[in-house]
């Protein structure tokens, strides 16, 4: 099926010429002014590499549970602890601190920064208790219960559906009250 190869240009040319179709309005302007040709790649693509991609795989090898933080916001604002640890440590190493050093201290500043949300927490559970409240869903979740709540299933048959049915119901039963000479045991269109 050579004929099938090229640009939409070169087949539509292909096709006129061939009577297999009439000439479209447009193939004259396009002749004239031809759309520009982007150079394609042979397979050959580099992969973009950042300079802190090392420390963000050295990270991920040390805390794996920091992985499923939240696995969702993957093009959130807010970038993934692996992200801010390597960032921190290129930033120290531009200081002048030595490589293992500055590892260490992004390491100690990842580790306050998680203390610090696990009593914040805490203090909002207890806020909550005291107010009667519900108190809010844990920050960091075990990798266990993470995957949990990913595999939980939705209800079935949710309450609201039941609810719009009972509505239905009820509007059948006020129309067919209306009617003169309408009873409600005439017509069961919906029946449990």
């Amino acid at each position: 099926m050579s004929w099938m190869k090229g640009d939409l240009l070169s087949k539509s040319r292909r096709l006129v010429g061939g009577l297999a179709m009439r000439e479209p309005v447009w193939l004259k302007a396009m002749e004239t002014s031809p759309p520009p040709v982007f150079p394609r790649s042979n397979g050959n693509l580099k992969k973009i590499v950042l300079p802190e991609d090392s420390y963000v795989r050295r990270f991920a090898r040390k805390h794996p549970e920091a992985k499923l933080v939240d696995p969702i916001k993957v093009s959130a604002f807010i970038p993934d602890p692996a992200r801010v640890y390597g960032c921190r440590v290129l930033e120290l190493t531009k200081n002048g601190i030595s490589e293992d050093d500055a590892m260490s201290v992004a390491n100690m500043e990842y580790l306050a920064e998680r203390k610090e949300k696990k009593k914040a927490y805490k203090r909002l559970k207890e806020l909550a208790v005291l107010q009667d409240k519900v108190p809010p869903p844990k920050p960091y979740l075990s990798a266990k219960k993470e995957m949990q709540i990913q595999e939980k299933k939705a209800p079935t048959d949710p309450p609201s559906v039941r609810r719009l049915v009972n509505q239905l119901k009820q509007q059948k039963e006020v129309l067919l009250q209306d009617k003169p000479g309408g009873n409600t045991n005439q017509d069961h269109w919906i029946d449990e």
